[in-house]
């Protein structure tokens, strides 16, 4: 299979595939963060095992069923013909290319072609919003690994996880992109006319991001937010510490975020002091900044702090994350 992570938590995501499938082995590495894995047991049983349970850093994997050369790989008829028989014509397929190293085509001179040369020698539609099937390519200099696979089982519907958002015109920071991904990978169904608290909210883009989610946001931080979002009425600012709000006497709410740039364990800590401020159905989501040495240990803390009050739903290292990972939480019923 393929294997694809952030470069800079590499040794994060190789250490969870060999805790998952200790058969695995590296076969090459055909650029930082992305590799070529042998899988004696093969790569349905690992990935269904990571759907039911996703990793926190393998970001994207696809199966190779074909490793062809250059001349061959161009040929869409060839590759049809090969994999036909695999497609479910009943189900959406898209074709996912990735180009590595030095190669002159591009990721488009490939789907379009095999699209159709898909469609026309197996009757299977396209859709490449929300396809069911992924037919993937990794194109590595003149040599094209290709594979087809549920979406379900690749661990995200984009290819390599390179999850894409338009940029709007309103935007404020780029922080948004990381909840937008958060929301849609953790499916998070915010609740109608919901009540959200932004702790750290400065300059506001998570708070933007709610509001056109049609929440109520109070919006903490000391520090000024975007001009524009002081024009909404459904959006309050707190002009002061999330410590300081605690001491108030915060509001009660259906869902807290936390993007703050602190410690990941003092930001567990802080989250556990506001659990009791989140409604028994309400839920959180929070970023652990880790540090570049003692990651795994960071982590491991963090969680049981949070333990004490929240269920772990899910933690993943998105694609519009950085040095960190988002966490989703639920709060315990009997905390």
């Amino acid at each position: 299979m393929i294997l694809t992570a952030d470069p800079h938590f590499s040794d994060m995501a190789l250490e969870e595939l060999r805790q998952d499938c200790p058969t695995a082995q590296v076969r090459q590495t055909l650029e930082p963060g992305l590799w070529l894995i042998d899988l004696p047991d093969g790569f349905f049983a690992l990935a269904e095992q990571w759907r039911r349970q996703p990793p926190i850093f393998v970001r994207h994997i696809c199966p190779v069923m074909l490793t062809l050369a250059w001349d061959t790989a161009v040929s869409p008829p060839h590759i049809a013909a090969e994999l036909g028989d695999l497609f479910d014509p009943a189900l959406p397929f898209s074709v996912q290319t990735r180009t590595v190293g030095d190669t002159a085509v591009k990721p488009f001179d490939i789907n379009k072609p095999l699209s159709e040369a898909i469609q026309q020698a197996t009757g299977t539609p396209l859709d490449v919003r929300q396809p069911v099937q992924i037919l993937s390519v990794v194109m590595h200099g003149r040599t094209a690994h290709i594979g087809l696979s549920l979406a379900a089982h690749n661990l995200s519907d984009w290819a390599g996880g390179m999850r894409r958002f338009a940029r709007e015109k309103e935007q404020i920071s780029r922080a948004e992109f990381k909840l937008l991904e958060a929301i849609e990978v953790f499916e998070i169904a915010l609740p109608a006319y919901g009540r959200a608290l932004d702790l750290g909210a400065a300059p506001g883009g998570w708070t933007r991001v709610l509001h056109k989610r049609e929440q109520y946001v109070t919006a903490v931080d000391p520090a000024n937010l975007h001009p524009s979002l002081y024009r909404i009425r459904t959006i309050r600012h707190k002009r002061m510490t999330a410590e300081e709000y605690l001491a108030e006497g915060p509001d009660t709410y259906d869902l807290i975020v936390n993007d703050m740039r602190q410690d990941a364990r003092d930001s567990a800590r802080l989250m556990v002091d506001f659990a009791p401020y989140l409604y028994r159905h309400g839920t959180a989501l929070m970023t652990f900044k880790l540090p570049e040495n003692g990651r795994a240990n960071v982590i491991d803390h963090a969680f049981n702090i949070l333990s004490q009050s929240y269920a772990i739903a899910g933690a993943r290292q998105l694609f519009h994350n950085r040095s960190e990972i988002t966490v989703y939480l639920n709060v315990k019923r009997d905390a």
